[in-house]
């Protein structure tokens, strides 16, 4: 691993735990990337607008280029980081106890997240149910685009207390973040702005959003004008007439 050039260093005992090993496996914990040697884990998380990419070693760095994962093909995984939110970690243990995944909730997409489990999850929580499908604790992966796309889907206002969701609607909305979350997958993901993927395409979910970013316009079902208030700092859209 090298640093050159880049005014974000490498830890010493990252770079040294790290050389000469072979990449044995890749995989994926919530936003967390985990590159794992013989020797231990880099834990990598890619911020706002990150991005890994392979390219060859004598590629010069562009702007924003943080650090180079040097692969014995000749190439190598560069991280760009625009916004300097990304971070790397190293653990030579179980990187699921690393303190940043051990309290981790369930993947969404996995057998271990279904009505029951997210039924359980609400009972005697007065937060909204918005804010409970966001909280990486309680299930990982739905951000707020999502966290809105599928409480309407579901038929569920964004504002309801998360203890007063019923087995039928948290079965309905487990559902409906599966669902959302496959789509954009298939198409890519949802470019608002700047977001591109590792080839440098942007996603295209924003063309099915029901109600994301879509306030006063009417709603596609039932053409109520979307609502829109802020909950925690994030913008929250919902249909008054679909979503009670």
């Amino acid at each position: 691993m090298r640093d050159r050039r880049l005014r974000w260093p490498i830890d010493a005992k990252i770079e040294s735990a790290i050389r000469g090993r072979l990449v044995r496996r890749v995989d994926r914990r919530a936003k967390y990337l985990l590159i794992g040697s013989d020797a231990g884990t880099l834990i990598v998380h890619l911020g706002m607008s990150g991005s890994l990419r392979i390219v060859s070693s004598d590629v010069p760095p562009r702007p924003h280029d943080h650090w180079d994962l040097v692969i014995d093909t000749g190439k190598v995984l560069r991280f760009h980081d625009p916004r300097r939110f990304g971070s790397l970690h190293w653990t030579p243990g179980d990187p699921l106890e690393h303190p940043l995944l051990a309290k981790l909730g369930p993947e969404p997409l996995s057998a271990d997240f279904d009505g029951e489990y997210l039924y359980r999850a609400t009972r005697k929580r007065s937060v909204a149910i918005k804010h409970l499908i966001m909280n990486s604790h309680v299930v990982v992966g739905v951000g707020n685009i999502y966290a809105n796309e599928a409480l309407f889907r579901a038929g569920i206002s964004p504002r309801r207390a998360a203890g007063r969701i019923t087995r039928a609607q948290a079965q309905a909305l487990a559902g409906a973040i599966k669902s959302v979350l496959e789509e954009a997958i298939e198409i890519g993901g949802t470019t608002l702005r700047d977001y591109v993927n590792a080839s440098g395409t942007p996603g295209y979910f924003k063309q099915k959003l029901f109600v994301y970013e879509r306030a006063k316009q009417p709603c596609r079902v039932c053409k109520t004008p979307i609502k829109q208030v802020a909950q925690g700092q994030r913008s929250t859209y919902w249909c008054a007439t679909c979503q009670r």
